[in-house]
């Protein structure tokens, strides 16, 4: 099961920083996107992968999850969601004043990029 979250991991961590990298504003948002959910689920894996245990000790428990991360992730969903609702408003406005979505944009009165 480790194996299977790390490799996950490393496939979300990839994906999201070769879409982080490229030049259109709806990619960087998706790529930072997988990001976020590529840390989420490393700060869900530092609590123990362990199935049917209970986040709390009691008496008849031998062993217990960790449930700090468990309530870590879900906090930081919900500001990951809230954060990407911001970015695509933001990037939606930006296009529709300029006409396109790309990051680097030339200046039509001397013929530079803005970079």
């Amino acid at each position: 099961m480790e194996l299977i979250v790390a490799t996950s991991l490393g496939g979300l961590t990839a994906a999201g920083i070769y879409l982080v990298l490229r030049l259109r504003a709806f990619p960087v948002i998706l790529g930072l996107t997988l990001l976020s959910y590529a840390v989420n689920v490393f700060v869900f894996a530092t609590g123990r992968l362990t199935v049917g245990l209970p986040p709390v000790l009691n008496d008849d428990a031998s062993a217990y999850t960790d449930p700090l991360p468990q309530a870590l992730v879900l906090t930081a969903i919900v500001i990951s969601f809230g954060m990407t609702a911001v970015l695509v408003l933001i990037s939606l406005g930006a296009f529709l004043e300029a006409g396109d979505d790309r990051v680097n944009i030339k200046d039509e009165t001397t013929g530079e990029s803005d970079a």
